[in-house]
C-alpha cells in the first residue's frame, strides 16, 4: 500500500528469481527507505531460519510509474520473495501486508496504517497484515480481517495454519481513549466570569477566539482548560482526526481512535511550514493536526509574521493545500483558533497600575504585527482584565468543566440537527446562504446590527461572524430565534 497524504493507493509487489549472477533488484520508483530493504529483508529472511535466494532477483512494485516511500514495503517484499522460492505457499489474492522488518524478524510499526487499511477495504481485500502496534488503529475499520503480527516467524506460522493469530477486534469507540481525570478544570479558576462566558459560546460554535490582556490575567491558563468543555466528538470526526494523527505517526499507542479533540500549541517559533506542513515527503502541519480540535497560539505577536498569514486560507476554506516538487496535497484544516497576547510589548498598557513604559507609537507598531485580513477571520476579540484580590479569596466553588460542557454538547446537538444532510457541524463554518437562512433578525435586532455596522466600522466578514456568535448565544438559551439580547452580547 501506497500514502500520499492522507491517500493511500494499492502497489502490487512482484518477485522474480531468475539464473545469472546473484543481484537483488528493486524497481517502480522507489526511495533510498525502499531500496534499504534489501538489507533488512535478506537479514530477516536468514535469522527466521529460510534461505535467501542465490539467483538474479528482481521485485516490481506495481504501479511503476508512482514514487513509493517508506519502510512500509519491507514485509511484502519479503513475503514475495519467500512466495517466489517456493519456500511458503499460501493464496496471496485477497491478502495485503503492511509493516517494516528488523534484522531479527520482528515486525516494526509504520506511520499511516488507517488510511491504508481502509483503502484494502475498498478494493476488496479480505485480509490485512498489519504490525502490533498497529493493529488498534486498524481495526476501526469494518469489513476487513485485521491480524496483528509480532514477527516474520508468527506470520509464516499463522499462513501454516501452525499457530493461529486472533484477529485485532474494535469494540466502542467511545472506550478507546481514556480521558485524563486530572486534566485542567474550569473550577481552578478564580474570577474572569467574562472571559469564561466567552470561552463557552466559541466551544458551543466553533468560533475562532482572542483573549487580550496583560501578565498573569490567566489567558494561558483559561487557553488550556478549553479542551475539557469542548463538545464530544462524532464517530467521523473521530476517524478523520485518527487519519492525520497516523500518517504523521503522532497516533499514542495502542489508540485505536482519537475521541477526544486535539488541541496544538505550537511555540512562537514555528516555521511556515511547521504551521502548514510540508517537507520533502509531505506531512500535516500544526494547522492539519488541530483538525476538529482547537489552535492555541500564545503570545500572537511574536509569532513570524509569514507563519500567521499562512492561518488565512484554511481560517476560510477549512483545508490547506501544499505544492511541492513531489505534488499537490490538500489537507483538512478545520480548526478553532485561539490566540492570546499582551496589548503592548512590555504588557501593562492600560493596566490601572500605570506600570506600563511604551509609548504610543510603540503599541501601534506591536499590534500592526498582526494583519488586519488575520484579526477580521477571528469572531471573538476578548479583553482579559486582571484579577481582582476579591476574586482570587472568594470562597464558593467555581462552575466545573462537566457542567460547562453539557451546556456546549446540548448546544452542538441543536446545531447538528440545523445543518443534518451537509458537511456543516457548526455555527462557525456556516455558508452565507445559511447566515440569511437561519440568522434572522426582527426589527429590533436589524436596528441594532445596523448601529453596531456603522458605529464599528464592520466588514461584510465580521458582519457574518456576528451573526454566528449571535446565533450561537441563541443555542446556548435554547431559543429557536436570535432575540436583541442574543445579538447585543455578541456586539
Amino acid at each position: 500500500m501506497g500514502l500520499f497524504g492522507m491517500d493511500s493507493y494499492m502497489v502490487q509487489v512482484e518477485a522474480d528469481l531468475s539464473q545469472g549472477l546473484p543481484r537483488f533488484d528493486i524497481v517502480g520508483l522507489p526511495d533510498a527507505a525502499i531500496s534499504e530493504a534489501k538489507n533488512r529483508v535478506r537479514s530477516a529472511i536468514k535469522n527466521t531460519g529460510f534461505a535467501f535466494p542465490v539467483s538474479r532477483i528482481t521485485v516490481n512494485l506495481a504501479p511503476a510509474d508512482t514514487r513509493k516511500e517508506g519502510s512500509v514495503y519491507d514485509l511484502p517484499i519479503l513475503m514475495a520473495l519467500l512466495k517466489a522460492g517456493r519456500q511458503i505457499n499460501f493464496d496471496s489474492d485477497n491478502m495485503a501486508f503492511i509493516g517494516e522488518v528488523a534484522l531479527d524478524g520482528l515486525v516494526r510499526r509504520v506511520d499511516g496504517a488507517l488510511p491504508m487499511v481502509i483503502t484494502a477495504a475498498k478494493n476488496g481485500i479480505k485480509t490485512v497484515f498489519v504490525p502490533t502496534e498497529n493493529a488498534a488503529e486498524s481495526s476501526v475499520v469494518q469489513g476487513i480481517e485485521v491480524i496483528p503480527v509480532r514477527s516474520v516467524e508468527q506470520l509464516i506460522k499463522h499462513l501454516r495454519s501452525e499457530e493461529t493469530i486472533a484477529p485485532a477486534k474494535f469494540d466502542d469507540f467511545r472506550d478507546s481513549y481514556a480521558p485524563d481525570e486530572f486534566a485542567p478544570d474550569f473550577r481552578d479558576v478564580r474570577g474572569q466570569a467574562e472571559v469564561k462566558r466567552a470561552l463557552e459560546i466559541a466551544a458551543a460554535g466553533g468560533h475562532n477566539i482572542i483573549m487580550v490582556g496583560p501578565p498573569g490575567s490567566g489567558k494561558s491558563m483559561l487557553a488550556k482548560r478549553l479542551p475539557s468543555i469542548l463538545p464530544d466528538m462524532t464517530f467521523e470526526e473521530s476517524l478523520e482526526t485518527t487519519k492525520l494523527y497516523s500518517v504523521a505517526g503522532a497516533l499514542p499507542e495502542g489508540v485505536s481512535l482519537m475521541t477526544q479533540r486535539p488541541f496544538r500549541s505550537p511555540h512562537h517559533t514555528v516555521s511556515p511550514a511547521g504551521l502548514s506542513g510540508g517537507g520533502t515527503i509531505p506531512r500535516p502541519g500544526e494547522i492539519s493536526l488541530a483538525h476538529n480540535g482547537v489552535l492555541f497560539l500564545d503570545e500572537l505577536p511574536e509569532f513570524d509574521k509569514t507563519a500567521l498569514e499562512t492561518l488565512r486560507q484554511p481560517l476560510e476554506d477549512g483545508v490547506v493545500t501544499i505544492t511541492r516538487v513531489s505534488g499537490s496535497l490538500t489537507l483538512p484544516s478545520r480548526f478553532m483558533l485561539v490566540c492570546a497576547m499582551n496589548p503592548c510589548r512590555c504588557g501593562w498598557y492600560g493596566h490601572p497600575s500605570g506600570r506600563c513604559t511604551c509609548s504610543e507609537s510603540q503599541v501601534e507598531s506591536y499590534m500592526r504585527r498582526i494583519s488586519g485580513p488575520l484579526l477580521d477571520r477571528i469572531d471573538m476579540h476578548i479583553e482579559v482584565p486582571s484579577v481582582e484580590y476579591e476574586a482570587m479569596r472568594r470562597k464558593e466553588k467555581p462552575e466545573t468543566s462537566a457542567q460547562v460542557r453539557a451546556r456546549v454538547n446540548a448546544a452542538r446537538e441543536l446545531q447538528k440537527q440545523r445543518f443534518s444532510g451537509t458537511n456543516i457541524t457548526c455555527n462557525a463554518q456556516m455558508i452565507p446562504a445559511m447566515v440569511g437562512e437561519f440568522c434572522t433578525l426582527d426589527a429590533a435586532g436589524e436596528k441594532l446590527l445596523k448601529g453596531a455596522f456603522e458605529r464599528l466600522g464592520l466588514t461584510a466578514r465580521s458582519h457574518d461572524r456576528l451573526l454566528r456568535v449571535a446565533r450561537t448565544i441563541a443555542d446556548l438559551d435554547g431559543s429557536e430565534k436570535i432575540e436583541s439580547y442574543h445579538l447585543a452580547e455578541a456586539i
